[in-house]
């Protein structure tokens, strides 16, 4: 039985990891979970997992957590801002997953590798922010770090047992997002409800909006990049209106290998968690000839969805500058989620803090952090002032 570790244990892709776990009890025991303040739904998860290690990076929130589970013994609750790193590092488990949103889930990323553990990696921002640190870490041993993500996990199955020099290139799907086949103009007065209606999953508002902007498929080339060991040029995005194939590698002969599947996270959590093996309670498969199902692919509009092309001279200028897009872009959503900014500024914004930043000649974690701050509070000058 492995031993497991969720991160962001609340969110859309924390609370389906504890569903899978539920699904194959037999298989895996869940011996921490952490949150950031919602402590609300992390009682009952409490209450139906007791592991004995729990942690919230709010702490007032770790007090209201205490009180409500009362006589409930043997679970220890760790609180503050560093506790979701302390649990992955100090809690005896084997496997970690990291579904935490945003560049705070880089610090448990280093942690549960630092310490021996297999990480499934949910939290992009890891990788794009500190790629070369986390690469650093598991050197020699690349299976302990597993995508959960479907564009990544569909990659590395297409991989599976291929000889890398045969990889011509890799191509990532998405659905477009809500906004697909619109025009800039008609995106200037696309509404909040509108952007957070995504027509294929079901996610939380962070990833939500990326989605609507693009900037998703962005920061999943930057992952690519440094999962697969990719070069940029060999990376290719495409947008797949159907949701069914979630990853295609093309190989030098000229055969194409791709993985389907129904648009259900669960089934790439599950095999992140039992990789490389594949667990028997999993998900119907499409029903591509019974319903007569198409299967489509058109270029992304790089017109109207800019922030591809972003992420892609980020990552191909490297040091900070995939750290500061990431950051950067945390605080223009956070903008648009709060009604500040439109949703076309999001990416304008954060190509005007990727254009301004003058990077250290050492990446770091101290040197991460500064350029994390910079571009924070620089996204919230620009902000104020529109």
């Amino acid at each position: 039985m492995r031993t497991l570790i969720v991160l962001g244990s609340t969110g859309s892709v924390g609370t389906q990891a504890l569903e899978v776990a539920r699904r194959n009890a037999d298989r895996f025991k869940v011996v921490g979970l952490s949150a950031g303040a919602n402590h609300e739904l992390l009682v009952g998860q409490v209450r139906e997992f007791a592991p004995p290690v729990v942690a919230l990076a709010d702490e007032d929130s770790a007090r209201d957590l205490k009180d409500k589970l009362g006589p409930m013994r043997g679970v220890e609750i760790l609180a503050g801002p560093n506790a979701a790193e302390r649990i992955a590092r100090e809690t005896d488990a084997d496997t970690v997953l990291n579904a935490m949103v945003g560049s705070a889930g880089l610090g448990p990323t280093l942690a549960s590798l630092q310490s021996g553990k297999t990480l499934a990696l949910a939290n992009k921002e890891s990788l794009v922010a500190g790629g070369e640190l986390v690469l650093d870490l598991v050197k020699g041993k690349p299976e302990r770090l597993v995508p959960v993500d479907s564009e990544h996990m569909a990659i590395a199955q297409c991989l599976r047992g291929e000889a890398r020099e045969d990889v011509k290139r890799v191509v990532l799907t998405g659905s477009g997002g809500p906004f697909r086949g619109w025009t800039r103009r008609e995106l200037s007065k696309a509404s909040l409800k509108d952007a957070l209606a995504h027509p294929v999953w079901q996610m939380g508002p962070k990833i939500t909006i990326d989605s609507a902007t693009l900037m998703n498929k962005g920061l999943e080339v930057i992952e690519a990049h440094y999962l697969f060991d990719i070069p940029y040029e060999a990376i290719t995005v495409v947008i797949h209106p159907e949701g069914i194939v979630h990853g295609m590698v093309e190989f030098s002969d000229g055969s194409v290998v791709s993985q389907m599947a129904v648009p259900d996270m669960r089934l790439p959590i599950q095999l992140a968690l039992g990789w490389p093996e594949r667990l028997p309670a999993g998900v119907a498969a499409p029903p591509l000839v019974d319903c007569g199902s198409k299967l489509t692919f058109e270029p992304v509009d790089r017109e109207v969805f800019p922030a591809v092309d972003l992420a892609y001279r980020a990552g191909e200028m490297g040091m900070t500058y995939p750290a500061v897009m990431s950051a950067a872009n945390e605080v223009a959503v956070t903008g648009f989620l709060e009604g500040k900014i439109r949703l076309p500024q999001i990416v304008e914004v954060v190509a005007s803090v990727v254009d301004e930043h003058e990077p250290p000649s050492v990446v770091s974690v101290v040197n991460l952090e500064r350029a994390d701050a910079w571009a924070r509070r620089r996204v919230t000058e620009m902000i104020g002032s529109a």
